[in-house]
């Protein structure tokens, strides 16, 4: 199995914010999605809110 890597800050990704139980704000990052994180397959508006960001389209 491929290893999970982290690319960025880290500081704002979706998973932070999610082990912060900041619902309301992740909500407004994947209200139009348009990547998804190969890591843990939330989505996002923006790529910079993923550790491993990828398009959708």
């Amino acid at each position: 199995m491929e290893k999970k890597i982290c690319k960025g800050a880290h500081r704002g990704h979706l998973c932070v914010l999610a082990s912060a139980d900041k619902l309301d704000e992740i909500k407004k990052l994947a209200c139009k999605p348009r990547y998804i994180c190969f890591n843990c397959g939330r989505v996002a508006n923006c790529g910079e809110n993923l550790c491993n960001p990828m398009a959708l389209d």
